[in-house]
């Protein structure tokens, strides 16, 4: 028996594959657990419909956020802080300082949570900072840290 599943189902599959099981499983397990729908062409027209709608949303996001890196690789920020009187910085350069300093310089939303610093940006100086632009790609960005 053909089933789809509407959720996912451990040692069987992912929500929206179509799958094949036995029809007892199927239909008192899977069915009357409404974890599947039946596998008639109609159903599994629509699921399959789902699934290349699915990709292709997903390519889209993947060419945005190309597009969107190729963009960050040209921006240089500038952040000004507080220095002490030995030249040490009061705090660090955040995260959150960074996407501000982006919004405000360049007019470009940037998730404070996407901004990964190596290390804490406790002195003054240039540096490079990664931002995740998609789980699978990337973008480095040159931050000046100066006195302000």
């Amino acid at each position: 028996m053909k089933v789809i599943l509407l959720q996912d189902v451990k040692k069987l599959g992912k929500k929206g594959e179509i799958v094949e099981v036995s029809d007892g499983y199927g239909r008192n397990y899977l069915l009357a657990r409404k974890l599947a729908a039946p596998g008639t062409t109609e159903n599994i027209n629509d699921a399959k419909q789902k699934k290349a709608a699915a990709a292709h949303k997903a390519q889209v996001a993947s060419d945005e956020a190309v597009v969107l890196a190729s963009e960050l690789k040209k921006v240089e920020l500038t952040i000004p802080v507080r220095i002490g009187k030995e030249g040490k910085v009061f705090g660090a350069v955040t995260g959150k300082d960074i996407s501000d300093a982006a919004k405000a310089q360049y007019d470009l939303e940037l998730d404070k949570r996407k901004v990964e610093i190596k290390a804490p940006i406790k002195a003054l100086g240039t540096y490079e900072v990664v931002i995740r632009v998609h789980p699978t790609i990337t973008a480095a960005i040159k931050v000046h840290v100066v006195e302000g």
